[in-house]
């Protein structure tokens, strides 16, 4: 019941719970019209008839995932390898929970316990492991960490939103990820290049192709 109900009722002397159990419903009606005068009539007699659901489960900002080191890890090729497994776990997640994200923000924290954070907007809101990737790589490039101590790097999906598009790229990713839960000789691997200098060919010394599978990153 709002202020100004209930200021109508007081200037005629309904004060009190009993007060408006005591007033007939029509007079209500009167006072307040048709249906407030209704509804306040029934629950003054404690009859509630709204109808209670379940909470709706409120849907996430953001959703991150991270990566701890065993030791203090210098090698770039090795947080490259981290941050292809973050954007593979992220990505799963996305899909499974029917949600696109428009930006990425990576953490990367060292051994004296200082952190750097950047934020990247993506091309486009997507829930694609390889976007997300290719995301994440361009702050981690601008950080120039090649001889960091980095103990542990997390990846933030931001600006969360429902994806109502059934694309082409959304199914066979969903397919992927189904066909690593299934029982077999081992799990689908994401394969992609990491990374390739201009005049570099596939196969070249010291840019290998990584692999990761899950939450973890193997060579």
């Amino acid at each position: 019941m709002g202020a100004r109900a209930a200021a109508t009722l007081s200037n005629y002397g309904l004060h009190t719970v009993g007060d408006v159990a005591d007033t007939p419903q029509l007079t209500l009606q009167r006072l307040l019209g048709a249906r407030p005068g209704h509804t306040l009539h029934e629950r003054a007699h404690g009859h509630d008839t709204t109808t209670v659901g379940p909470t709706p489960t409120p849907t996430p900002a953001s959703m991150s995932s991270e990566h701890h080191f065993d030791r203090d890890e210098l090698d770039p090729a090795q947080h490259r390898r981290a941050l292809l497994a973050l954007a593979d776990d992220l990505g799963a997640r996305l899909r499974s929970s029917g949600q696109i994200a428009a930006d990425v923000t990576l953490t990367v924290r060292y051994t004296d316990a200082s952190s750097t954070r950047r934020s990247r907007t993506l091309p486009e809101p997507t829930q694609h492991t390889v976007l997300l990737a290719r995301t994440a790589y361009t702050p981690y490039d601008s950080l120039g960490l090649q001889r960091a101590r980095v103990r542990s790097i997390t990846l933030l999906a931001d600006a969360l939103r429902a994806d109502d598009r059934a694309t082409r790229q959304r199914k066979r990713q969903a397919a992927r990820d189904r066909s690593r839960r299934r029982p077999g000789p081992g799990p689908l691997r994401v394969q992609t290049v990491l990374s390739r200098r201009p005049g570099h060919h596939r196969g070249s010394p010291g840019k290998p192709h990584f692999r990761a599978s899950g939450r973890e990153a193997t060579s």
